[in-house]
């Protein structure tokens, strides 16, 4: 299991601050207000409905790492080494942590990613979706390039409708949705994660 979950932080972990990106926008402004107590939560089991373009739940981009673990209000396993600038943490109710992470960098929340069935991410998309659907769901707020990693792959971005906030969503070569992410540019387009 510590195998994995070094792999699988291994590549969560593998972009933060080494300047590889997709095509990204000037970064955006990142709110330092106060952040509502989120709900408490049973340790073992995912909250439903908490995917926003700013954040999740009632976690915004932009809180500090302690004010997101005052809010979290639930036990949290940090991803890789202690004392890097970049790093995840997956609730304890992730069995996997590629199936959901939340990513900090410079001490901040600013993004978080998704590879499981049981998220959907704001405006309806979802992993197991074809891209055909995701274009559909988010019409011209939707631009695609190629994957940089999967022959045959597409990477769809969304910007939100209104506010701060990006998803992007990663395809196979069948064209369907493998994982998608939200965040704040540019650590939502970190193509590795942090690094």
């Amino acid at each position: 299991m510590r195998r994995l979950a070094g792999t699988v932080c291994a590549l969560l972990l593998a972009a933060c601050g080494s300047g590889e990106q997709a095509s990204t926008p000037a970064p955006a402004t990142v709110a330092n207000g106060p952040v509502a107590a989120a709900t408490s939560r049973p340790a073992d089991t995912a909250p439903a409905g908490m995917a926003r373009y700013d954040g999740y739940g009632d976690l915004r981009f932009g809180i500090d790492e302690k004010a997101f673990a005052d809010a979290w209000q639930g036990d949290l396993l940090r991803l890789g080494p202690p004392g890097q600038a970049c790093f995840c943490q997956a609730p304890r109710w992730v069995k996997t942590p590629s199936d959901f992470a939340f990513m900090f960098e410079g001490g901040r929340f600013v993004r978080y990613d998704v590879g499981t069935l049981k998220e959907t991410a704001p405006g309806g998309g979802k992993v197991g979706m074809r891209a055909e659907q995701i274009r559909t769901l988010y019409g011209a707020r939707a631009s695609e390039t190629p994957h940089k990693y999967v022959a045959g792959g597409r990477v769809l971005r969304v910007t939100a409708p209104q506010g701060v906030g990006v998803l992007v969503f990663e395809t196979d070569a069948r064209g369907r949705v493998t994982r998608w992410r939200a965040g704040m540019p540019p650590q939502v387009d970190y193509v590795e994660g942090c690094g």
